[in-house]
């Protein structure tokens, strides 16, 4: 319920490439009888690409996965009562996505001809996170604490960061594969497998983990009434063990039954009414030249405002975005009601981007990112209240009413209007700026710079919130204050006393309410600065000149 999840696992190439293909699908899908059936035009459509597309399908869930039970960790952590110093550390298991830059060019560079360009990367990936899935599976239960004592973050984090850092490399090399694993004239269902695959992915990770994980929930849906138990169907460690060694089963497959065979067609320097074909075809750069041209694309002088835009603008909704979902797990929502509230978003996910295309595909996208900000600011507001609200609505046994879903469900789904408007508002605009010779390493580079502005403010929010909680250790049944048990000891050794550790003031209402003021403050420096960067011409962000233009 944070950021879309494809922004944080998803980068530019796919969507560059389908522009400057276009041409050549646009002539082969005339071959297609537009007389026939939805069913048998699609199928003349992909003939040929069928296996290949499912296998990117597939590709694509496996990687979705493991993010999915690292989105969960945070849950069931907050379940355990970790404290949000202890949430900011895990939070750093999330930043290899935030950082692939840094190691994309190497990815896209060096690799092995006799296994392939991409297999060379992407097999090894998978085994590696076989491997760890199954090592953690017969530690995870030490290290959440299941067997008496407190979760060990520190380790758990170390665990999940190379898991996600063989992710984000695994996700360089399956995006570069898909590319050549279809046909040009298919190349842009590339995207749509990449955003199906992981979504579908996550949600295996993430929603039917945490489900069947929950004894509630098996109980009242999976389980008959004679058969009620204290525990879910499963737990981390039997969950990350099945998936360990699907990883590593079906990369056999992949290594064994699937060649590296480049299916797209080479260009030609027409286009299908016989005109000339554009000239700003995207260079083959290896592993020196893309860090030059990194360099390069930093020293251009809109880029310095894009890079204090992307790594600033996220700190508004920082605390709304990394710890509402945190406040209710600790105020007893349980997990598997929250993790299946992305089974309403994700309807929204796909339908938005086709409501607002009109506006962001035309020269003025960021209009729709200014109009969302905000409205985005105003719905942290809304959070913070309903948060204050929920727990007036406890029933005496623990649960909450209905009424407290919908309206949650009814927040989440605005605040989602927002968030993703906001998302793919400036990634169009990415899109448009990038330089077409280098879209690849332009978009992705942009990407992770708008990943890391999504995380590095989480991660410093969380950590900084315990200083603004202060909670007094009350007798139990009255309202005489003991002393002050802020921390996890003192809070162990009042609930020993048989006294209750109460928040006196709450450090999320201190951080929402700051990261708002930041936000208004932000909006209105940078409210001219965007709409300027809109009016910029487009060649006043090219490394290279377009040839039509040298020429």
């Amino acid at each position: 319920m944070d950021e879309p999840m494809n922004q944080l696992q998803c980068d530019g190439p796919l969507l560059v490439t389908a522009s400057r293909k276009s041409t050549l699908a646009a002539a082969e899908r005339r071959n297609v009888d537009p007389n026939a059936n939805w069913f048998k035009r699609t199928h003349a459509t992909l003939k040929g690409d069928i296996s290949s597309i499912l296998l990117l399908l597939f590709l694509y869930l496996l990687q979705g996965v493991p993010l999915g039970l690292i989105g969960a960790i945070p849950l069931l952590l907050s379940s355990k009562h970790a404290s949000y110093s202890s949430q900011a550390i895990f939070s750093f298991a999330y930043w290899p996505f935030s950082m692939k830059l840094l190691w994309a060019p190497i990815v896209d560079s060096v690799y092995s001809k006799r296994l392939g360009r991409r297999k060379s990367w992407m097999v090894p990936c998978q085994y590696l996170i076989g491997a760890f899935m199954l090592y953690l599976s017969f530690k995870v239960n030490d290290i959440m604490g299941e067997n008496g004592g407190s979760p060990n973050v520190v380790f758990l984090m170390l665990i999940f960061l190379p898991l996600n850092f063989l992710a984000a490399t695994q996700d360089i090399a399956v995006d570069g594969w898909a590319l050549t694993m279809l046909s040009k004239k298919n190349v842009g269902y590339a995207s749509t497998c990449n955003a199906v695959g992981q979504t579908a992915g996550y949600f295996l990770g993430n929603v039917v983990f945490l489900a069947l994980e929950s004894a509630p929930f098996c109980n009242e849906f999976l389980r008959s009434k004679d058969n009620q138990q204290d525990t879910g169907m499963v737990d981390l460690a039997g969950y990350v063990f099945f998936w360990g060694w699907v990883f590593i089963v079906t990369t056999t497959l992949v290594l064994i039954l699937k060649r590296e065979v480049d299916m797209s067609i080479p260009s030609n320097n027409t286009t299908a009414s016989g005109e000339p074909a554009p000239e700003d075809e995207e260079l083959e750069l290896g592993v020196v030249e893309s860090y030059t041209v990194l360099y390069k694309i930093m020293k251009l002088k809109p880029v310095h405002y894009m890079i204090a835009i992307l790594l600033t603008g996220k700190l508004a909704f920082a605390a709304t975005d990394g710890m509402t979902s945190l406040k209710l797990i600790a105020m007893g929502i349980p997990k598997d009601r929250l993790a299946s509230i992305a089974v309403f978003l994700t309807p929204m996910q796909i339908l938005l981007p086709w409501m607002i295309g009109k506006w962001t595909a035309g020269p003025r996208p960021l209009n729709i990112f200014l109009l969302a900000f905000p409205y985005r600011i105003f719905i942290g507001g809304v959070f913070a209240a309903l948060i204050w609200w929920t727990p007036h609505f406890q029933l005496p046994d623990g649960k909450f009413e209905y009424s407290v879903y919908f309206v949650w469900i009814s927040g989440y789904m605005f605040h989602q209007l927002a968030t993703y408007s906001m998302f793919v508002s400036m990634m169009a605009f990415i899109a448009q700026i990038s330089d077409p010779r280098i879209g690849g390493t332009y978009m992705t580079m942009l990407n992770t710079l708008n990943n890391l502005g999504g995380n590095w403010p989480v991660t410093v929010v969380l950590a900084v919130t315990d200083w603004f909680t202060y909670k007094d250790c009350v007798v139990k049944g009255s309202k005489d204050v003991l002393y002050a048990c802020n921390t996890k000891v003192l809070a162990d050794q009042c609930a020993a006393g048989g006294d209750v550790c109460e928040v006196a003031i709450d450090g999320y209402f201190i951080s929402v309410a700051a990261c708002s003021v930041i936000g208004v403050i932000w909006y209105k420096v940078f409210f001219n600065k965007l709409k300027y960067l809109q009016k910029i011409p487009r060649a006043q962000w090219r490394v290279f000149p377009s040839r039509a233009v040298a020429n």
